[in-house]
């Protein structure tokens, strides 16, 4: 039996040498490497060390092991965690958090300490446009390394579990590593070792600990493990109440189910609608005004290019030699502004060029990707027919085929890039995201606001040239009323799905009719008024200044709609995360801290400033 050995440690902070299965639940390998393969042969480099951990146990996947009813709350294996690691307030790779259920007297608390679960399928590795996640052939962990990250937080985005830390004060991710530099001399993670009551465990997946015989993949507020397959087991064995409650501010639940299981519940007693307009700010602005500005764009080149292909002659630079590249140009220079602020969701936005590191899983990488191919696309495009001097030289053959060409590519990488900003949103773990209504709402926007863009620049054109300015009414009116009707069906299937899933995405939908009730409202009036002014304002025969300051109206509740539409998109949502406790990881207490200053105090964990 292989066995570590050290002066200064007790033998419970060994990892033990034990058999263990071929697989784990999950149909994986535990071994992670085959014997005689060559990634036997790395070292981790751990401070500098070169050499090779002899473990034994070293490819073989590892994972933490959690008995709630040990669990006293005493925070020793945070405290072990942030030490090791030299962790500011505000960052914790583990954290402990909790639920409570019952009545007087017979109140029980369930408590929950978790990191990061080195999942078999971690979503953070697959989602991060950097690449800055590994999973590691040494027991099974999935590193990430602060370095490579520019900050953007999608993997605090994609994973279930809170692992994932994005520290805003630096600008990057950061989150567990499993001790690895402890495992290589065969001790347990910081976090376990400290463990005072006997609570957290470690060791090779499917193997029982000592003094347990509980392995499951379940606990009252732990989401479900189909979304990336954990490296942790649980054992709770204590009598629960039928029903567990957070005490962080998230409207959640967790009730029992006819099978024993635990599933999350709606949990809000709020009944008021508010306006929440000063909720409706959040992190995300940046990505508010990108999306918004990226899909109107596509929208009205798309509307430019092809107008003229379906019989709309005055949308085509015979017609109008001044409006179409006026417009265009105008196009580029919004485009570029919007790509500019996008920039500004990242913590490190001088490392912005990283995003097209991952193209093979992350759609943020394909997003970006696409989005830059559509931009060159339309740059070209601009500049072979807004400035046909410069390309005199060419054959008019293959002008024509050079404009034919970089218009298309133009149309389907634009089309495209919408797609893959979409898929950025279905999120398992964000279920108020993980809908079809977020594709009708974007490729809406771009049928709104494409169109109602192009409309606008043209009829003043028009207007100054002393021309009839609604020619194009009839035919984008009818396109516009189109992307409104697909975004009014969307947010209805949308609600009714969420009230029926119940959960997270029910919790949103109750956000959505409460502290954002009053604007939800509003919202959707915007959207009918929308559909109206299209249906009625699309046949209107005459086009004096009266009719366009009815437009500009109909333009402003539009425009202010998908503003405010996709600012709520973003400010809803509730992520599958593990509870909090009534100050830490609590956004309410936040919020709180923020507003009274006492997140001014460093010891209170909580940054004044979110990024």
């Amino acid at each position: 039996m292989f066995k570590y050995s050290h002066p200064k440690e007790q033998d419970y902070a060994f990892v033990p040498d034990v058999e263990s299965p071929e697989t784990n639940r999950y149909g994986q390998p535990i071994e992670t490497v085959p014997e005689g393969s060559e990634l036997r042969e790395k070292s981790l480099n751990i401070n500098g060390d070169s050499a090779i951990g002899d473990n034994p146990n070293r490819y073989k996947q590892h994972g933490f092991y959690f008995t709630a009813d040990n669990c006293i709350a005493c925070h020793a294996c945070e405290s072990a965690c942030s030490e090791k690691n030299d962790l500011p307030a505000h960052l914790a790779f583990r954290a402990v958090g909790y639920v409570e259920g019952g009545t007087y007297p017979e109140y029980t608390r369930l408590n929950i300490s978790m990191a990061c679960n080195h999942c078999d399928d971690p979503v953070c590795l697959k989602g991060c446009p950097t690449r800055a996640y590994t999973k590691f052939a040494e027991y099974g962990a999935v590193l990430q390394d602060p370095d490579i990250c520019f900050g953007c937080g999608y993997c605090t985005w994609v994973c279930p579990y809170n692992a994932p830390q994005l520290d805003t004060d630096a600008g990057h991710v950061q989150k567990c590593n499993m001790c690895v530099d402890r495992l290589e001399v065969g001790l347990k993670p910081a976090c376990v070792s400290a463990c005072l009551a006997g609570a957290l465990d470690f060791g090779i997946m499917e193997t029982t600990p000592e003094n347990r015989d509980g392995l499951e993949t379940s606990i009252p507020g732990f989401p479900t493990a189909d979304i990336t397959h954990p490296n942790i087991r649980f054992q709770q064995k204590n009598v629960l109440p039928g029903e567990m409650k957070r005490t962080d501010s998230m409207p959640i639940s967790y009730k029992k189910n006819n099978q024993g299981n635990y599933q999350p519940q709606l949990n809000g007693s709020r009944s008021e609608s508010e306006w929440g307009l000063d909720k409706l700010s959040t992190r995300e602005n940046p990505l508010v005004i990108f999306t918004l500005i990226s899909q109107a764009v596509i929208g009205a080149f798309i509307t430019l290019f092809i107008g003229p292909m379906l019989g709309v002659e005055t949308l085509s630079p015979v017609t109008h030699p001044i409006a179409w590249p006026m417009t265009l140009f105008g196009l580029i220079g919004i485009q570029t502004l919007a790509l500019v602020l996008s920039t500004l969701h990242l913590g490190k936005p001088h490392r912005f060029y990283r995003a097209f590191n991952n193209l093979r899983y992350s759609p943020v990488s394909r997003e970006v990707a696409s989005i830059a191919i559509f931009y060159n696309f339309l740059g070209a495009y601009t500049l072979l027919t807004g400035l046909p001097i410069m390309f005199e030289w060419l054959p008019e053959s293959v002008l024509q085929l050079l404009i034919s060409l970089t218009g298309w590519g133009a149309v389907v990488s634009g089309l495209a890039a919408i797609y893959f900003m979409h898929s950025i949103y279905r999120i398992p773990a964000r279920p108020f995201w993980n809908h079809w209504q977020v594709l009708t709402s974007f490729y809406g926007n771009m049928l709104t606001l494409g169109p109602l863009l192009v409309i606008l620049v043209f009829a003043a054109v028009q207007t100054v040239e002393g021309l009839v300015w609604n020619e194009v009414i009839p035919a984008l009116a009818a396109v516009i009323a189109i992307g409104l009707v697909m975004e009014c069906i969307g947010l209805y299937c949308h609600a009714r799905d969420l009230v029926s899933a119940g959960g997270e995405g029910s919790a949103s939908h109750y956000e959505q009719t409460t502290k954002f009730g009053k604007t939800y409202v509003a919202r959707t009036i915007g959207l009918i008024s929308g559909l109206i002014f299209m249906v009625v304002l699309g046949s209107l025969a005459a086009g004096g200044t009266a009719d366009f300051v009815v437009w500009l109206v109909a333009a402003v509740i539009i425009v202010v709609t998908a503003v405010a539409g996709r600012a709520l998109f973003y400010a809803l949502v509730i992520p599958t995360t593990m509870p909090g406790a009534f100050f830490w990881r609590n956004k309410g207490f936040e919020e709180h801290a923020r507003e009274t200053g006492l997140a001014k105090m460093p010891q209170v964990g909580v940054l004044p400033d979110t990024h």
